[in-house]
C-alpha cells in the first residue's frame, strides 16, 4: 500500500498519463508555433527597429493601406496555400502522435500503424473540402 500523501502512479496510470501529456506538450507546441507566425510573419522588420514619429498619428480611417509585394501572398493562391499546409500539417502531426502512441504505449498487432494510415487519410479528405468552404465563408464574411 502506498503511503499517505504520496503520489503513486501505478502502471496503467503511467502508461495513461505520460502520452497524455506528451500529446498535449505536442499540440500546444503546434499552437504556439502557429500563432507566433501568425503574429510575427516572415520578412517583416520587428517593432523595435522603427523609430518613433514626432508627428502624431492619423486616424485609423486615414491609413494606406500595406502593400501587397513584401512577402505576403495574396488571392486564390494564397488561399489555397494555406489550406494545403493546414492540411498536410494537421496529417503530419497528427501521424506523429499515432506512431508515438504506437511505439511507445500500445502494443497491438502490425495492423494498426495501416489502419490509422488509411483511416485518417480517409477522413482528412472528407473533412477537407468542408474544411475549404468554410474558410472560403470566413473569408468571405471578413471583407464586406
Amino acid at each position: 500500500m502506498a503511503p499517505t500523501g504520496v503520489l503513486a502512479l501505478t502502471t496503467a496510470d503511467r502508461q495513461a498519463l505520460i502520452p497524455m501529456a506528451a500529446g498535449y506538450l505536442i499540440w500546444t507546441s503546434a499552437l504556439g508555433l502557429g500563432l507566433y507566425r501568425l503574429y510575427h510573419p516572415r520578412g517583416s522588420p520587428p517593432a523595435a527597429t522603427e523609430p518613433p514619429s514626432q508627428d502624431p498619428a492619423p486616424p485609423p480611417s486615414q491609413h494606406p493601406a500595406p502593400p501587397a509585394g513584401n512577402g505576403q501572398r495574396t488571392g486564390r493562391a494564397a488561399w489555397l496555400r494555406q489550406i494545403a499546409g493546414t492540411v498536410i500539417f494537421g496529417y503530419l502531426l497528427l501521424m506523429a502522435v499515432i506512431v508515438a502512441y504506437y511505439f511507445g504505449v500500445a502494443k497491438v498487432g502490425p495492423g494498426f500503424l495501416e489502419s490509422a494510415l488509411t483511416g485518417t487519410a480517409l477522413l482528412l479528405g472528407l473533412a477537407t473540402p468542408v474544411f475549404a468552404a468554410l474558410s472560403w465563408l470566413s473569408e468571405r464574411r471578413s471583407r464586406s
